[in-house]
């Protein structure tokens, strides 16, 4: 399965490119309007370098922090890799509609608070929410006016390649990876922009030209 790249990249328009200069020059600065941005894709895509990359040239932008039930791991700072707390705290607040989103991973819950969104946002940062499919199904009901971006593989063998290379997976869950990838590629027209990932740099325009296109 081959999937199609983007249209050529158009120059970015003059109010974006003077936000751009904004950030990237005053990079402790926050933007101008506060804005949530959700960020999906295939596990394998290439999601985190695409976040490394745009947040070394704008680093205003902020990443979503998730409460976790988990135990912290070593070196992992409550409030700044994730908010730690108990079961029963996170289901009061599941229950108290007080989650963006929410699932349990391996026995674990992880979610989004809504009140450390909101004050980010109210205080005019842009907030990026790194999050599987469903998840981001979730915050389009609880958060209507975030933008949502998906990030697709040039190709399904592209993909698989790049999972086999990291070696961290064997073929079993290779396999289940790829299947679940067909599933959320098929859901990428839900959301406002598809970014292939083939090229970095060409990713790269098309992610700051999605985001700072108003």
């Amino acid at each position: 399965m081959t999937v199609s790249s983007p249209a050529p990249l158009d120059t970015l328009t003059l109010e974006a490119e003077d936000e751009r200069q904004m950030m990237a020059q005053a990079g402790h600065h926050t933007p101008r309007r506060g804005r949530l941005i959700v960020f999906t894709g295939p596990s394998g895509v290439g999601k985190g370098t695409l976040l490394r990359s745009l947040r070394h040239r704008y680093p205003a932008l902020k990443l979503s922090v998730s409460a976790t039930t988990r135990s912290p791991r070593p070196g992992e700072v409550d409030g700044q890799d994730y908010f730690f707390i108990s079961r029963d705290a996170f289901e009061a607040m599941v229950e108290q509609g007080e989650l963006l989103e929410w699932a349990e991973f391996a026995g674990n819950l992880y979610g989004t608070p809504k009140a450390s969104v909101r004050q980010d946002i109210e205080a005019g940062h842009w907030v990026i929410l790194e999050i599987e499919l469903e998840g981001a199904r979730q915050v389009r009901e609880t958060f209507p006016d975030a933008m949502q971006l998906f990030v697709m593989p040039p190709s399904l063998e592209e993909l698989e390649s790049r999972i086999r290379l990291r070696g961290k997976d064997a073929d079993d869950a290779i396999e289940r990876r790829l299947q679940r990838a067909l599933v959320e590629i098929d859901a990428a027209s839900e959301f406002d922009e598809q970014i292939v990932n083939d090229d970095l740099e060409v990713a790269l325009q098309h992610l700051e030209r999605a985001i700072f296109k108003d």
